[in-house]
Parts: C-alpha cells; sequence; structure tokens
C-alpha cells in the first residue's frame, strides 16, 4: 500500500510540475528574478568516508538501521562538473550549496583539511565559470559526529567557539567568492526534530512528547537550550 501511494504521489507531482510548465515561462517573472536550485552536503555528496572526511551525527542516523545510506548518495563529491552543466542548461541563475563540517574540518576543531577545502573552491569555481552564482548555508544538520560525543554538540556553550570558527575558516577561504550566506538550515527543525521528536539526529528527546526511539534527551528543555 505505502508504493502505490508513494507511486501516486510521484505521478501527480509529474502532472502538476507539466501543467505549471505549459502555463508559465520565465518571460512571467519580473526582470532580475532568480531562478535557482540548492542541495545540502549529506545527500548530494555521498563519498562519506574519502579525502579525510570523518562521521557525522547524520551518518550516525542513517547508518543506525537497515535503510539506505548517504554513502553514495548523488555522488556530487565526483560529479559536481556534470551537476554544474546540467545547471547551465536548466539556466539556473543560483546555487545554494552547504559546506560539511566534517568534510572541511574533520574534528569538528583544529586543522583544515585540505582535499575537502580545494573540493569546495573547485566547485564554486565551477559554479562561478558556468555563470551560476553560489549561495552557501554553513550548517545543514551534519554536525561532526566527534562534537556531539565530546559535550553534546548544540546543547552545549561549547559549540559557540568551534561553530563560529568553522565560520570564520569558511568566509576567509569562500567569503571572495559567495555574497549570500545561511547561518543554519532551518534552525527550528534542529530544534523540533532533533531534540524534542527525536525523529532527526542527534535523537534526542523524552516522554510524552518524544515519537523517535530515543535513549536520552529531554523534550522538556533541550530544543530550547539548543536554539538559545
Amino acid at each position: 500500500m505505502e508504493q502505490i501511494l508513494f507511486l501516486i504521489f510521484i505521478f501527480l507531482s509529474f502532472a502538476f510540475s507539466g501543467r505549471c510548465s505549459d502555463v508559465y515561462s520565465r518571460n512571467d517573472f519580473r526582470k532580475g528574478f532568480v531562478f535557482g536550485s540548492a542541495v545540502s552536503a549529506d545527500p548530494w555528496e555521498g563519498a562519506v568516508d574519502e579525502d579525510g572526511r570523518i562521521p557525522s551525527i547524520w551518518d550516525t542516523y542513517v547508518h543506525s538501521s537497515d535503510g539506505p545510506t548517504e554513502n553514495i548518495a548523488c555522488d556530487g563529491y565526483h560529479k559536481y562538473k556534470e551537476d554544474v552543466r546540467l545547471m547551465y542548461n536548466m539556466r539556473l541563475d543560483a546555487f545554494r550549496l552547504s559546506i560539511s563540517w566534517p568534510r572541511l574540518i574533520p574534528s569538528g576543531r583544529g586543522p583544515v583539511n585540505p582535499k575537502g577545502l580545494r573540493f569546495y573552491k573547485n566547485f564554486i569555481d565551477e559554479l562561478i565559470r558556468y555563470g551560476i552564482e553560489p549561495h552557501v548555508t554553513l550548517y545543514h544538520n551534519d554536525l561532526p559526529q566527534a562534537l556531539e560525543d565530546e559535550y553534546g554538540g548544540w546543547i552545549d556553550q561549547k559549540i559557540i567557539n568551534d561553530f563560529t570558527a568553522f565560520a570564520d575558516v569558511c568566509f576567509r577561504e569562500f567569503g571572495s567568492k559567495v555574497k549570500s550566506w545561511w547561518t543554519i538550515n532551518e534552525p527550528n527543525m534542529l530544534a523540533w526534530g532533533g531534540y524534542d521528536l527525536g525523529v532527526s539526529p542527534p535523537m534526542h528527546c523524552s516522554p510524552p512528547f518524544g515519537i523517535g526511539n530515543c535513549s536520552r534527551g529531554n523534550s522538556s528543555t533541550e530544543p530550547y537550550i539548543a536554539l538559545r
């Protein structure tokens, strides 16, 4: 039944999108409107254990069951040039990516991973070469697992200094070519999913609010602490 419902949803999505494409064109949008697309690092890059990257809390989450993982994902780490050419053919004006913290600074703090740095510089340069403006999200749910293990990640004040240092590296290394930045993607979902319901990493929750299979957490306090 779930598979049938999924197929119906896909069919209706294509039908609706096809109808929209028949009704609207780029000329229907005001001059200067930016047409773009976006990805986050985890479900796009793949290459989770290549070139110095270490696990994130999302890696831990998806490997905690027998379901799909992001080990390969869209393989953007290896195929980003192909993806940029597709964006160009789609006439995109802009593209938003996220910087994988555990790829750029694997331990969460300290030395920058030169291979991770080179990947993002090459990707950004490729976007610009095709006339596509890069937009960057600093954090999209991929906290280095090392920081979660060390002090609990977003519910400890130590995260402030570590995230600030990570952001400083991004601004210093990419700031000359990236003018549009997002700090945290959907911070409400970070708190609600990760620390209230426990349905996304790091899967903290407690009764009666939590619906995830949580072994730790306090749904009454931790969502507010994570967002403060």
